[in-house]
């Protein structure tokens, strides 16, 4: 260990895209930034084992399917049936890279320090950073940002490891499209591979034991989806849990159920929540006490309880996306580091967008959450069917729901399911940070034939009402 402690005015603790947003936020303020990454590549799971991956095999998936007509660079519309996952990411792995390019780039430009190892508190200011070869190397910082990000859960009855029993990190390793395929947990991962695998021909069946498929949607969103993802051929299992799981080449993934119901596959995905990685950042030294599955509680200026720590992204848990987790960390050090009150003005407008298909995307309050608060509230609706857009793309099931104030005509919610929802939902967005009205979206003259225009048509829904 060196005997000179290099000081930083902020230390963040993961390269992914919270750390990366962090860095960079900071690095604006004139600030000097370390960042301590454990992976030689940046980007952490959005862009290495998650994000990107996943999406890019959604891309291919909708047009091998024929559910959508796109060039894609890099994929070859002759593979089938014989084909390899990784033979789906040439398109991928260029991304990646280009991605990891751009981020480095960032952190050059912030001019932040990058110090690649394991990272753990000696105290609550200083870190210390496991190089490799037994050597390590202090360094303090005046504010830290934790973004460690998150890894799957593993469940004890599962046995990872054995043949054809993956994680969501792992599951890009598959040697071949299985014929029949169990994918335990209908949360956003879980839902969006049942998706993907089933449009690319693969039996899927879904099991959760709830019984309801991503509860924090609306839940007429939610039926919607449900119903979409049975038309596409995905089978779901609701209120049945895993009891006790076996692999091996002859006979298959075996999976035993609580109510003693035996089932057989050719490959299990399991996706039963995540784990924040903070389990060797030895917290105790710097006063945190992290909660459930590693979980971090902070404020709404994402600080912990020790008030010169702050955290970011997975870490914190839901919605624990990578545009939620960049803008979380991006408010973070703008209340720490920027002019007073710059972080308060849109604290909880962020929105979520899951790649299912068909997609979903939503803002803002549901129309349960308005029933819960006694809020008065009416909903417009606009069908991709009575859209001509809608219908030269072929979308006919897909609907925009807008959620007003009765009295002001405010717009409180936006729910999106359709093609290009998580685009759609923007519009809604910006709306809602401007305090829109029914009557501005009645009054906007949109292009013809775009998606934008269902929200006019939602507006004028809700005011008929």
């Amino acid at each position: 260990m060196s005997d000179q402690i290099k000081t930083y005015d902020l230390i963040i603790l993961g390269g992914g895209p919270a750390g990366i947003v962090g860095a960079g936020t900071a690095a604006h303020f004139g600030k000097s930034v370390a960042l301590v990454d454990n992976h030689p590549e940046l980007g952490g799971a959005g862009i290495n084992t998650g994000t990107v991956p996943s999406k890019t095999l959604r891309e291919t998936a909708l047009t091998l399917s024929g559910a959508r007509s796109r060039n894609l660079y890099g994929v070859d519309l002759s593979l089938r049936r014989d084909a390899t996952v990784a033979d789906f990411l040439g398109h991928e792995r260029a991304v990646k890279t280009s991605l990891n390019n751009l981020l480095a780039k960032r952190l050059k430009d912030s001019h932040a320090d990058v110090y690649q190892g394991d990272a753990s508190f000696t105290d609550n200011h200083t870190i210390s950073v496991s190089l490799g070869d037994g050597k390590s190397e202090s360094i303090r910082g005046e504010y830290v940002l934790i973004a460690t990000g998150s890894s799957p859960l593993h469940p004890a009855c599962f046995p990872f490891g054995s043949p054809e029993i993956y994680d969501s990190d792992t599951v890009l390793e598959l040697d071949r499209l299985p014929k029949k395929m169990a994918i335990v947990g209908a949360g956003t991962i879980g839902s969006e591979y049942a998706c993907i695998f089933a449009a690319l021909g693969t039996e899927v069946h879904l099991f959760d034991g709830r019984n309801v498929l991503l509860p924090f949607l609306d839940t007429e969103v939610s039926k919607a989806l449900a119903a979409a993802m049975e038309r596409e051929g995905v089978i779901f299992h609701w209120g049945m849990k895993v009891d006790c799981c076996t692999s091996t080449a002859e006979t298959g993934v075996v999976l035993t159920f609580t109510s003693g119901e035996t089932l057989t596959f050719d490959a299990v995905l399991i996706a039963a929540g995540r784990q924040s990685n903070t389990g060797q950042l030895n917290l105790s030294a710097a006063g945190i006490k992290p909660g459930e599955r590693g979980l971090l509680l902070v404020d709404a200026h994402y600080q912990t309880e020790v008030p010169h720590v702050f955290a970011a992204g997975d870490v914190i848990g839901a919605p624990a996306l990578a545009s939620t987790s960049m803008e979380q960390a991006r408010r973070a050090m703008r209340h720490v580091f920027g002019p007073a009150g710059s972080d308060e003005a849109y604290a909880s407008l962020l929105p979520t967008g899951v790649y299912t298909i068909p997609e979903v995307s939503m803002i803002g309050e549901t129309e349960e959450s308005l029933k819960a608060k006694g809020v008065d509230y009416i909903a417009g609706r606009a069908g991709y069917d009575h859209n001509a857009r809608g219908r030269i793309i072929g979308d006919t099931d897909g609907f925009l729901k807008l959620l007003f104030s009765r009295s002001e005509k405010k717009l409180l919610g936006v729910h999106v399911i359709g093609e290009q929802a998580t685009e759609l939902v923007h519009i809604g967005l910006i709306a809602m940070l401007s305090n829109c009205t029914a009557h501005v979206f009645d009054e906007a003259c949109f292009n013809i034939p775009t998606l934008g225009q269902l929200y006019k048509s939602a507006a004028l829904d809700a005011l008929s009402k």
